[in-house]
């Protein structure tokens, strides 16, 4: 087991680093700290942020310092094994893969030698963990896609890629949660709102929740997006089997 190691990120945030690789055993021991922390209810935290390898915590340099805290951190980090973790969820994507939504899938299927057809069922067939939300306000970054259909980013990234894209970039997959540039191989777009300022909770999904893509007709997709519209939409979540 890799050593934690705590680096100073600015003035008033710290990185607890697990490891230098994307796996669901650093992943699991990443939320179980961030469990730990937030029930120690250490004085002077601000914010805990989940990434790949490490958890970046803000705190307030005023009330507690860089020692003081990494100190705190280190004498919680016996009591990971003992933090019960809420059982993971699944939330269900609904894809409209190929054509006009997904206009790379072709390039896709054709690096790896495969039809759309497979592809597709490939992309559909895997539970994806998502380790972390970044770039841009509720992208999720995924684990867990088949090396089988993994592709090189675009060459020359697009300048406007609309929301609820989903994309392959290398062996990772992606969905794009508003209008922004991009250089991910598009394979389908989903009506769901990933992202929604107007949302009682604007960022649809969660680091440490799993998604799994389920393709869908052109007559589904255009139902889903009304009631998406409508906030009629019944999302489709349930327990990940263990």
């Amino acid at each position: 087991m890799s050593e934690v190691r705590y680096l100073v990120s600015g003035d008033c945030s710290v990185c607890v680093e697990f490891g230098n690789a994307i796996s669901p055993e650093i992943n699991t021991r990443i939320r179980a700290f961030k469990i730990a922390v937030e029930q120690s209810a250490i004085d002077g935290i601000v914010e805990t942020v989940p990434t790949y390898r490490s958890l970046l915590v803000h705190y307030k340099p005023e009330i507690i310092g860089f020692k003081a805290l990494t100190e705190k951190f280190e004498s919680l980090m016996s009591s990971l094994s003992s933090i019960q973790i809420p059982p993971p969820t699944v939330i269900e994507i609904p894809v409209l893969y190929g054509g006009e939504m997904g206009p790379d899938i072709e390039n896709v299927a054709s690096h790896n030698h495969k039809t759309v057809e497979e592809v597709i069922r490939i992309h559909t067939s895997e539970d994806y963990l998502i380790y972390m939300l970044g770039f841009i306000a509720g992208f999720p970054y995924l684990g867990g896609m088949s090396k089988e259909i993994a592709t090189p980013r675009l060459k020359s990234p697009r300048v406007r890629i609309d929301g609820g894209s989903v994309g392959i970039a290398g062996e990772q997959t992606g969905i794009y949660p508003v209008d922004s540039p991009g250089g991910w191989q598009l394979i389908g777009r989903t009506p769901l709102k990933l992202y929604d300022a107007d949302r009682e909770k604007p960022v649809l999904l969660e680091a440490g929740q799993y998604i799994r893509f389920k393709s869908v007709t052109q007559a589904e997709y255009d139902r889903i997006e009304r009631e998406v519209a409508e906030n009629t939409y019944q999302y489709v979540v349930y327990d990940k089997e263990v």
